[in-house]
């Protein structure tokens, strides 16, 4: 099979990605951006409901504004605005088509990209990847029925059910509280002492309010145990409970693909963390050539980059390349 060559291959079109592909752009660089779901694929699997953290400005890139009808956008306002600056780039992606392998070619003569589809040859890679593919999974048994999911999307589904949501952090709070306001008998079980400290500060009240008051039924210290058709077991620190249930939403949070970093022959850290190593200033990696932009950056650690404080990677990323020999 033939390949194609790029310049840069950019891999994720995640924000970060878009926007690496956007500074390349404007360097005269030829580029592919490589993605294997829908364009900001991340994004889509968001809930239906969800607002940003962050205002809108703060998620701008290539210099394009992004326009909300309140400061902190919606999901579908993001979609939208990301879908908009694609297009007036006429940004060269290819949705739907995942990376398998990154291999360096002999000779020093950059690297092979084989995807699913086709096989491509790149000077310099970039990957952007982002975190919210992987779901950390809870191993117990029936995690795997239809029942139970790790993206929650649209509360209407599961008006007048019965819905377990499995942590404590944003994701399971929306969770909890837009389903219970379409009708559903709604238990939470949390595996620590309290909701989680990070949640939105305008919406940490809301549920413990709904808890205080029995409206949503929490279970702190507590772990899902087995999941069946039509009931689940909790360990509780007054012993195993069995209740009726409909379905699970296991907000469990997700991680970044890094076993896709080591075989590529990225080196990442010792610890728990098992942060990759980039050069700060450049964000190239151990291996020359191949660059890490965006949250992927801080391995284990997703809460500490997020694409306020991530879309100057692209700019650091660009600049080495068009300054290497040759460019």
């Amino acid at each position: 099979m033939s390949s194609t060559h790029y310049p840069i291959i950019i891999v994720g079109g995640g924000p970060i990605g878009l926007a690496c592909a956007i500074a390349a752009q404007k360097a005269g660089l030829p580029y592919l951006i490589l993605e294997k779901g829908s364009l900001v694929n991340s994004l889509y699997h968001y809930p239906v409901n969800m607002t940003f953290f962050s205002t809108s400005e703060r998620l701008e890139i290539g210099n394009v504004p992004f326009v909300s009808n309140n400061p902190k956008p919606t999901r579908s306002e993001a979609l939208e605005y990301y879908r908009r600056v694609t297009s007036s780039f006429h940004l060269n992606i290819h949705l739907f088509e995942e990376v398998l392998s990154i291999d360096r070619l002999s000779g020093n003569a950059g690297f092979g990209v084989k995807t699913g589809k086709a096989q491509y040859t790149a000077n310099y890679i970039i990957i952007a990847t982002g975190f919210y593919d992987i779901p950390y999974r809870l191993n117990i048994p029936g995690e795997d029925l239809p029942k139970v999911t790790h993206y929650y999307k649209d509360p209407n589904f599961y008006a007048f059910q019965k819905v377990l949501v499995i942590g404590a952090q944003n994701s399971a709070v929306d969770a909890a509280l837009e389903t219970w306001r379409k009708g559903a008998e709604v238990t939470m079980v949390i595996r620590g002492e309290e909701i989680g400290k990070r949640v939105k500060y305008w919406v940490r009240p809301d549920i413990l309010n709904r808890i205080q008051e029995g409206s949503i039924k929490a279970l702190y210290h507590s772990s899902v145990t087995a999941i069946r058709e039509q009931e689940v077991d909790i360990q509780t620190p007054d012993g195993m409970i069995t209740i009726e249930n409909d379905w699970v939403i296991a907000a469990t949070g997700y991680q970044p693909n890094l076993d896709f970093l080591r075989k590529t022959g990225i080196r990442l850290s010792d610890d728990e963390v098992m942060c990759p190593y980039i050069h700060e200033e450049t964000h190239e990696t151990n291996v020359p050539g191949i660059y890490l932009a965006g949250v992927i950056c801080g391995g284990m650690n997703t809460h500490r980059l997020f694409i306020e404080n991530s879309r100057e990677h692209a700019d650091k990323i660009i600049q080495h390349i068009r300054n290497k020999p040759g460019n």
